[in-house]
């Protein structure tokens, strides 16, 4: 039983997810105008999800990032303007970084202590940034493809069946259709047992800079099906 008492919700401090089947609920390149209904229906679920936001959105919607961090969500950097940070160089990189992070400083006060690259490009180059920059890279286990299939129903279903104890589900704030599918995808895994969490409380509590994260393999303690 999660906060206020509903079943799947987070609460803050208390979930240990070596032996609570836990996952985390991502959602990237926000914040867009169809992200104020997900934090709705976020708030009437009792979940606390990660918002990978690019720079760029930022700066056109703070009042949502302001919302996101109020709610209790945690908030993250994306890049500025989606860039390939694998591939980029040490200037654009940088500037892609820092950014976004001042876009949401300036939004929420808060600065956040995570990347996930576009893409999922990554490099030793960035890698070396993002440890200097104190930014862990939080990749994923489950893609439903929602960019390229804007049907509610299909992500639903990607998920619901791909999703497994430790994982960290991708999905993006910026398609209405994605959103629609997130009461049912919560209800459904709450239903199994699910517990939902941020990131950071996936493992633990603190994430070492620079380094990637893409589930909690954390075996039998956890209570795989």
């Amino acid at each position: 039983m999660g906060a206020g008492g509903v079943p799947g919700a987070a609460s803050a401090g208390r979930v240990d997810c070596l032996r609570v089947k836990c996952v985390a609920l991502t959602f990237d390149d926000g914040p867009a105008e169809s992200t104020g209904r997900l934090l709705e229906i976020l708030a009437a679920h009792h979940v606390r999800a990660t918002f990978f936001i690019v720079g760029e959105q930022a700066a056109k919607y703070p009042d949502l990032v302001r919302r996101e961090t109020a709610a209790g969500h945690q908030v993250a950097d994306h890049s500025y303007t989606h860039a390939d940070l694998g591939k980029a160089s040490t200037k654009k990189i940088m500037s892609e970084l820092t950014r976004t992070q001042e876009a949401i400083r300036r939004a929420s006060g808060v600065t956040p202590v995570m990347l996930r690259p576009p893409y999922g490009s990554v490099s030793k180059r960035l890698t070396a940034i993002t440890q200097r920059m104190g930014l862990a890279q939080v990749l994923w286990t489950v893609d439903p493809l929602d960019w390229e299939h804007r049907d509610t129903g299909y992500v639903e279903r990607r998920v619901l069946k791909a999703v497994r104890p430790g994982y960290i589900v991708l999905m993006h704030d910026i398609h209405p259709t994605t959103v629609e599918a997130v009461p049912a995808i919560i209800e459904k895994l709450a239903a199994k047992g699910y517990t939902f969490v941020t990131v950071p409380e996936l493992f633990g509590g603190s994430l070492t800079p620079g380094k990637e994260y893409v589930q909690l393999k954390s075996g039998e303690r956890q209570g795989l099906p």
